[in-house]
């Protein structure tokens, strides 16, 4: 036993330090247990949660509602958020800024601009001439940029997601439009950089869809790929989307299920949105007849007029969608004068004919991306809030021929908790079961460069040369390297969108600049010049396409090799046995490929080398690992056509495994002459082949941002500091209006009090007096200063109040605790001095206190009654005006005095052991009746055990005499423990105990 206790040992101390090691991780992550999700929409939001305990939940916002509208009130003091700025769209709508979001990353002439000025005239859109772009000119004083009043509204998103949890946020998911191109992608990360926000990452609203559709049908998906289109028509935008749900098998967790975004097709400007305009504009028409005669003005003329019918259509279009019609009516609309007016659902269609032609648009694109048919897609589900339009649903099912549409998910929840699962799955605090996303690249990226070329002797002209670098529905996220073959100089390169045809023209208008970035390198010639003896693998320019879609430029960087001849006099023991290890488990890999040796990066050949008279065509060579195997450029590789680009990749491809078979060969001889006799010390010299050195050499990189300057970190920092400011200013502006209406509840609820009998009771009438008198000051004070005080004022002006009405305040509340604590304090009492009675009344023999501990028991009994009936008698001689004697805290502090004493008391008589029983005069032990064998119980030995086994004898007699060290046995409880078998004397039988007879 004692050796599998000392096995044992180890597991545990393993166990202790793995305990160690998690809550070591758990206090280092506290700051974020909790992670957030941001369903950012055109005209609302959603936000979700994940923190212990709280598993995918949706955030209530102050009025408790689980959707929050995406707009924001600025005035020059204050600021309103969601419903309440909402509802301020009516009374000030120049400053209540909605759908800011079309303008993120666009720049003046952008057509998407001009629709903004045309939907909403009231604001006014200021010029930014540094970046090009526009800012809303609240006032002369007042402008903020798109990103700055994203910024708001994401701060205001992480206030309601820490109030919800109750502990501090900061990482989040951010959901954005799958068209969004990389300018937009980054105006979005700029507005979370100013709100605080660390973004773990930009996921698509179709892939957070797809995702939390995936999630919760997890036993759905098999090996057996499943298409699935989801048509998203939301306020803004309309998105269709086609997700292939298979399982794969991973390297980390096995059999995982995976989504695939196969194709997508979009429609920028169809959504509900345009629907309410198209409604606001009928109404606005069919008021302005009715006042026809009467020469008024133009209700299109009035922004708040305009607003109300907004708002009004909104309500019609949602009442429409289960109604044939419907009666609109705005109390006061203009100039006291109401407006009603009936309106069908067909005259609705009517108005919106053609937007309904337009639905079935993403759906051609979307199967036309994924390259697949109707008949592939196995079913097509709704999302998105417009989709609930009868007309809208009634179109999509006939052009995407099925029986039924898919209404088995959420429309407006499914992306927020898609997203917020991807949160959770991206922080280091929790962990989900895996779910692979591979997300597509809408709008391919490539890379231009121009450099000179020799068709004849003594000719020389530039060629353009594109490489692709992402293509379109490629996944990512990813990395990507390019290899420069043929400069040993300074030179530049543009990193530019690649063919986007399939976009329509007005889309292309909106798309923005087609050029994203100029790359110029500096150093290039000089890294040659460094390295003259060196063979130039090129100049290496990585990119990464990370999670959120944002493409970047990581490092450009030139390579050198050279063979390095080691002398075997030179090699260590230490390096033999590292070499052979590694040959054992490397398979001979050279240094390259350990360098950049990831299955994620994939390398773009350039060109062969630069000394090559014979221009082979400018086709990339697209290979799974960072790093090929080392050519020989010494040769130059024979001419291919121009124009036939898909035998080139296949020639490529097998010169790469050509080359890789060939640098596989000596490794195979050397494992085979390893089986064999080893050769002699002179022979290895003689056949050891020269060592790959490898030189890498930093290449400086400048870049010019071409579709839409990033902000400066400047300007970026004071954007910054700016919201910081305002949401201080809130802050300070909520703490006084706490202060102000807490001085004003003050004053009112103690001038009802004085009037009250318990009050009166214990007061006089001067006091009463004096008190009033106050109050009403501090009143009048309220109304006229009140509003212009500062919060340290009111917080003084309360506080003053309050030390006034503190005796009063203490008298009552004193007397309302005296019955209940005198209560308790009796049965204390009584209790007490019944347990010191009992503890008196034990025999001496079996006494467990001592005459002092029982008589300073006594005596902290007697003081409290006699400090209890002493101050009893005395409060019965004061005035009730006066203050009291009897204090409910002197009472507490007896109680806990006296218990003390009775707990230790108690608990010494739990824990200690029985004392020893003497033996009797002559020294044996009591002889059992005669009939006591005959009339024990039979004891049956258990299966397996020997048939002389002897029976648990029972508990001897009182008077049995027992070892001064015996512990005391607790039978039949749990755990209880089965007394030792003790040897008799020999001709002495065992004793039984005769009350058991």
């Amino acid at each position: 036993m004692a050796a599998t206790v000392r096995r044992q040992r180890p597991k545990r101390l393993d166990r202790w330090a793995v305990m160690a090691v998690l809550l070591a991780n758990l206090l280092a992550l506290s700051d974020t247990l909790a992670v957030m999700s941001v369903d950012l929409g055109s005209e609302s939001m959603k936000v979700a949660i994940v923190k212990p305990g709280v598993p995918m939940e949706i955030v209530l916002n102050k009025e408790s509602r689980r959707k929050t509208p995406v707009t924001v009130t600025l005035k020059e003091n204050e600021r309103f958020f969601g419903d309440s700025a909402a509802s301020m769209a009516i009374k000030n709508p120049k400053a209540t800024l909605r759908y800011f979001q079309h303008l993120l990353g666009k720049q003046e002439g952008n057509p998407h601009v001009a629709l903004y000025r045309a939907r909403f005239p009231e604001h006014e859109l200021g010029f930014d001439p540094q970046r090009q772009t526009v800012h809303f000119q609240i006032s002369p004083q007042l402008q903020f940029s798109p990103e700055e009043v994203l910024g708001m509204v994401l701060n205001y998103s992480r206030s309601l997601a820490e109030d919800f949890a109750e502990q501090p946020i900061k990482d989040a998911v951010i959901t954005v439009p799958a068209f969004f191109n990389q300018a937009e992608r980054r105006a979005v990360l700029q507005a979370a950089r100013m709100a605080g926000l660390k973004v773990l990452q930009l996921i698509n609203d179709n892939t957070a869809t797809a995702l939390s559709y995936g999630v919760f049908r997890r036993k759905d998906i098999n090996t057996t790929a499943q298409n699935v289109m989801f048509y998203d028509m939301g306020s803004g935008s309309t998105v269709c989307t086609i997700v292939t749900y298979q399982t794969v098998k991973t390297k980390e967790a096995g059999m995982q299920p995976q989504l695939q975004i196969r194709g997508v097709g979009f429609d920028r400007t169809l959504g509900g949105l345009e629907m309410e305009l198209r409604l606001r504009e009928h109404l606005a028409k069919l008021f302005n007849e009715q006042r026809k005669g009467q020469r008024a003005k133009d209700v299109r003329e009035n922004p708040r007029a305009m607003a109300k019918l907004l708002r009004e259509a909104n309500r019609l279009k949602t009442v429409l969608s289960a109604n044939a019609d419907h009666m609109a009516q705005i109390e006061g609309l203009m100039d006291d004068v109401d407006f009603k007016a009936k309106v069908t659902r067909a005259e609705f269609e009517e108005l919106c004919a053609d937007l309904f032609e337009r639905v079935p648009g993403p759906v051609q694109q979307a199967l036309q991306s994924a390259e697949m048919n109707l008949d592939e897609i196995e079913q097509v589900i709704l999302v998105g809030g417009a989709t609930r339009v009868p007309k809208v649903q009634e179109v999509l099912l006939k052009a995407v021929g099925k029986e039924e549409l898919g209404k088995n998910i959420n429309a407006d929840e499914a992306a927020a908790m898609g997203a917020v699962y991807q949160a959770a799955a991206l922080s280091k605090a929790f962990k989900v079961k895996p779910f692979v996303v591979r997300d597509a690249v809408i709008y391919p990226i490539l890379v231009e460069f121009t450099r000179e070329v020799e068709e004849e002797p003594g000719v020389r002209s530039l060629k353009h040369n594109k490489r692709v670098l992402f293509s379109r529905m490629g996944p990512y996220p990813q990395r990507k390297v390019i290899t420069f073959n043929r400069y040993n100089h300074d030179f530049n390169f543009h990193i530019n969108y690649g063919d986007l045809g399939f976009l329509e023209p007005e889309d292309l208008r909106v798309f923005g600049s087609q050029n994203l970035t100029t790359v110029k390198l500096k150093g290039v010639g000089e890294s040659f010049k460094k390295y003259p003896d060196h063979e130039s693998k090129g100049i290496k320019a990585h990119f990464n396409l990370d999670e959120s879609g944002v493409l970047s430029l990581i490092r450009v960087e030139s390579v050198f090799e050279t063979l390095v001849e080691d002398s075997p006099e030179e090699e260590s023991t230490l390096t033999k046995l590292g070499n052979t290890i590694s040959s054992l488990f490397g398979g001979g890999a050279t240094a390259d490929t350990k360098e950049n040796g990831t299955d994620t990066v994939q390398e773009e050949e350039e060109s062969p080398a630069e000394g090559s008279k014979d221009e082979p065509g400018e086709q990339a060579e697209l290979k799974e690992e960072a790093e090929a195997p080392v050519e020989d450029t010494s040769q130059p590789p024979p001419a291919e056509p121009k124009e036939d680009t898909a035998p080139e990749e296949e020639k490529a491809a097998e010169k790469e495994n050509e080359e890789k078979s060939e640098a596989q060969k000596p490794s195979e001889k050397k494992e085979a002459g390893s089986e064999g006799v080893p050769p002699a010390p002179e022979e290895e010299k003689k056949q050891k082949p020269a060592r790959k050195q490898r030189m890498v050499e930093e290449i400086g990189v400048e870049l010019l941002v071409l579709d839409l300057p990033d902000l400066p970190e400047e300007a970026l920092a004071r954007s910054a500091q700016k919201l910081q400011d305002l949401t201080l200013r809130d802050l300070e502006k909520q703490e006084r209006e706490k202060a102000a209406n807490s001085l004003e509840a003050f004053i009112f609820e103690t001038q009802d009090k004085l009037y009250q009998p318990e009050y009166q009771e214990v007061s006089t009438e001067e006091q009463r007096e004096e008190i009033s008198g106050k109050l009403s000051a501090a009143s009048t004070w309220l109304e006229d200063e009140g509003f212009g005080a500062t919060t340290v004022m009111l917080k003084e002006k309360l506080t003053e109040l309050r030390k006034l009405c503190h005796g009063l305040f203490f008298r009552v509340e004193e007397r309302k605790k005296w019955p209940e604590r005198l209560s308790a304090l009796d049965n204390l009492l009584n209790h007490s001095s019944m347990f010191l009675k009992g503890a008196r009344l034990i025999p001496e023999m079996d006494q467990i206190f001592t005459e002092v501990e029982m008589t300073t028991l006594e005596k902290v009994i007697n003081e409290t009654w006699a400090w209890k009936n002493a101050t009893v008698a005395e409060q019965a001689k004061l005035p009730a005006t006066e203050k009291p004697v009897l204090l409910s805290k002197d009472i507490e502090a007896k109680m806990m005095a006296l218990d003390r004493e009775v707990q230790y008391l108690l608990n010494k008589a739990k824990f200690t052991k029985p004392r020893p029983r003497p033996k009797d005069k002559n020294g044996t032990r009591t002889e059992p009746p005669l009939n006591a064998s005959d009339q024990a119980e039979k004891v049956i030995p258990p299966p397996g055990h020997a048939d002389d086994a002897k029976p648990i004898s029972e508990p001897e007699k009182e008077t049995r005499s027992e070892p001064a060290d015996a512990e005391p046995l607790e039978l039949g409880g749990p755990g209880a423990a089965e007394p030792e078998q003790k040897e008799q004397p020999t001709g002495q039988k065992p004793t039984l105990k005769n009350d058991e007879l």
